[in-house]
């Protein structure tokens, strides 16, 4: 058991007007599985960049362990090989009998480290590169986002392997996976950073707590500047009033009055002022508790959506469908039937491999979005005449440009679809940026906004949520129950299935 500190850590980017961390201050144990939270673009990945050694930074990182980093880079002329030719170059000293061990853990036969890794599947990467990862032992691990583009069974089994183990930093925005993998919390906050015991529900359910304890204290601190303010101008006044009292006065009506009056209405007048001030002095303390108060609470907008309506009720009918590689010797799948009818949320579920993407790529290519599959079909897959589809796909690569030139390239109203940006928490600075420079999870949010901003009668999303923050994964969630779209979707977040979806054809 060893402490990591950080001091006063201050970064920012070359060129970036903004600093990612600023003055921050904390330290972890490398005994604990620590769950690491916070919106794209907040600096997820660049800390742990900083703690390989990677980035200069001022301020100070204070740990006696050694750290390594999942995924590992693969060359492109490694990917040719079997990972049992190159383990030693991704980590020096590994020895192959232990990596063996950690595959038997994750449910994975040791056959696969003498198949070249460009044809193993993503979950068979994932666990080959985690049984290396773990493969030594006092090492704090710095593993990112591992479970993206996975399917179910190998989530599950990444998951249990995960909880069995302890000294990580774990970056995910699954939510069933950090309650299930971590018992502490390190979150990045809008303009914080904190260290928390529990998982990510317990450090959820303490956030809303501690939000709503916030905005109640910030009310009750608004009340009483308003109150006191409205005093404070009262008696400001009456003092006013009073100083012009003492220079002039009606002898026959204030019959009462001499010119010796004047001592006793100004020290009454420097009473009142007095007062005045000591509000003044409450205001301002009033203000210094108000300030902070609500600085880290997320405020997600609720999203809209552009949707159009379909005169026909069946939007795709699948009848006994089966499609088969013009170069394969097997079908993808056979016998699959199912139907999308307005208002439906149709979640694809089944193994990498299983043809969730080629379903997809099928339907589109008969909507005439120019997607060419060789493929061969028998069977049943007909869309409505003039469906109108709006398209979300895994990958993020061939974004180019700043926010000014996509809007053009797309035919997209630069005002609404920063708009949703904003929404989905990007700073008003990375509109002027290109996007080569933003995190993949930012560039997912592109294309959901431009999905969000484009009418459509159906929804097709193929793993929408890789790399999105849990806060925007609410927001999507909400935005879906809300409008009710027809939807076509592959996701593997269980929750976001759960609370989505309407029908769940298994492939």
């Amino acid at each position: 058991m060893a402490q990591i500190s950080i001091n006063n850590l201050t970064f920012g980017y070359e060129g970036s007007f903004d600093y990612v961390f600023e003055n921050v201050s904390f330290s972890i144990d490398t005994n604990w599985k620590l769950g690491f939270i916070g919106r794209n673009g907040k600096g997820k990945t660049t800390f742990l960049n900083l703690l390989l050694g990677k980035y200069q930074f001022t301020g100070s990182i204070s740990a006696s362990t050694k750290f390594d980093y999942f995924p590992y880079e693969i060359a492109e002329y490694q990917k040719q090989m079997p990972v049992a030719e190159f383990m030693e170059d991704l980590k020096p000293g590994c020895e192959i009998w232990r990596v063996i061990c950690e595959l038997e853990e994750l449910s994975e036969s040791s056959e696969i480290l003498y198949r070249p890794y460009c044809i193993l599947s993503p979950g068979e990467r994932t666990k080959i590169l985690l049984a290396v990862l773990f493969s030594q032992e006092n090492e704090f691990l710095l593993i990112d986002e591992p479970t993206n583009h996975l399917d179910q069974n190998a989530r599950e089994c990444v998951k249990v392997y995960l909880a069995s183990k302890r000294g990580f930093i774990l970056v995910s925005h699954d939510r069933d996976l950090l309650d299930a993998c971590t018992d502490h919390c390190l979150v990045l906050n809008r303009c914080s950073i904190e260290v928390q015991n529990g998982n990510f529900s317990v450090w959820w359910e303490n956030k809303q707590r501690k939000d709503k304890f916030a905005i109640a204290q910030n009310e009750k601190h608004r009340k009483e500047i308003q109150k006191l303010n409205h005093a404070a101008e009262q008696v400001a006044k009456w003092a006013d009033k009073n100083e012009r009292t003492k220079i002039g006065f009606d002898p026959i009506k204030e019959h009462d009055r001499c010119l010796s009056t004047r001592s006793f209405i100004g020290a009454k007048t420097k009473k009142m002022q007095s007062r005045v001030k000591q509000m003044e002095k409450r205001i301002e303390r009033e203000i210094e508790e108000k300030e902070g108060l609500l600085e880290d609470i997320e405020y997600p907008k609720d999203l809209k959506l552009f949707q159009l309506v379909h005169y026909k009720n069946s939007l795709v009918n699948v009848k006994e469908y089966s499609l088969q590689y013009k170069d394969s010797d097997k079908p993808v799948f056979q016998g699959l039937s199912f139907d999308i009818k307005k208002g439906d949320r149709v979640v694809l579920s089944g193994k990498n491999g299983s043809g969730k993407t080629t379903i997809i790529r099928k339907i589109l290519e008969k909507c005439n979005s120019n997607i060419g599959v060789c493929i061969i079909e028998e069977g049943l897959c007909e869309v409505a005449s003039g469906l109108v589809i709006s398209y979300v796909g895994q990958e993020t690569i061939g974004l180019k440009g700043n926010v000014t030139n996509y809007c053009k390239t797309h035919d997209l109203d630069r005002s609404l679809f920063c708009a949703i940006l904003r929404q989905l928490d990007f700073g008003r600075e990375q509109f002027t940026k290109n996007m080569e420079t933003y995190s993949e999870g930012q560039k997912k949010k592109v294309l959901l906004a431009t999905s969000l901003l484009t009418p459509a009668h159906l929804y097709i999303w193929d793993e929408p949520l890789n790399y999105i923050d849990i806060f925007s994964r609410m927001q999507l969630e909400r935005l879906i129950l809300k409008y009710e779209p027809t939807m076509l979707f592959v996701e593997h977040d269980r929750k976001f299935c759960e609370k989505i979806a309407t029908k769940v054809i298994e492939l």
